[in-house]
């Protein structure tokens, strides 16, 4: 007597004897990967020395091109106003935006787009006014627009 699985073609490897919905299966064969996330990137993490539990004050701003667009790419620099030299350096992202975690407490800083090296779209050169001054007093969001010129 044949059976209709007799009849079945031959194919190149065997078919389980039960059979799970593809959901299921799709599922199993994500799950290696859902549970151990590679990083995403570097981004802004707290000043050195503190813990991402500790409070934080944080610079959140967005760089604007002379036509009044979001520029990507661009090199950001803070640093403390009693100090010479920048202590971070970061770029805006796809959205012109970039944000950095500052140590809590009263303090003046200095952000400003550093341009060297950096080419427009129109491929004219871009200059910014001056550095943008910043005033923290504890833990909060300080919002900056750093507006460029031709």
């Amino acid at each position: 007597m044949t059976t209709p699985r007799s009849r079945r073609p031959l194919l190149f490897f065997p078919l389980p004897s039960f059979s799970l919905p593809i959901a299921v299966l799709c599922f199993i064969a994500v799950q290696p990967c859902a549970t151990n996330p590679a990083p995403a990137g570097p981004t802004a993490g707290p000043p050195s020395g503190q813990r991402h539990d500790q409070p934080y004050a944080l610079i959140f701003g967005t760089v604007w091109g002379p036509d009044d667009r979001p520029l990507y790419g661009v090199k950001v620099k803070i640093r403390r106003a009693d100090q010479k030299k920048a202590h971070w350096e970061l770029y805006s992202d796809h959205h012109g935006e970039f944000a950095q975690r500052l140590p809590v407490g009263p303090a003046d800083y200095l952000v400003w787009a550093d341009l060297k090296g950096y080419k427009s779209l129109t491929g004219k050169e871009l200059h910014q006014g001056g550095e943008v001054k910043v005033h923290v007093d504890k833990d909060e969001r300080q919002d900056v627009g750093l507006h460029l010129k031709q």
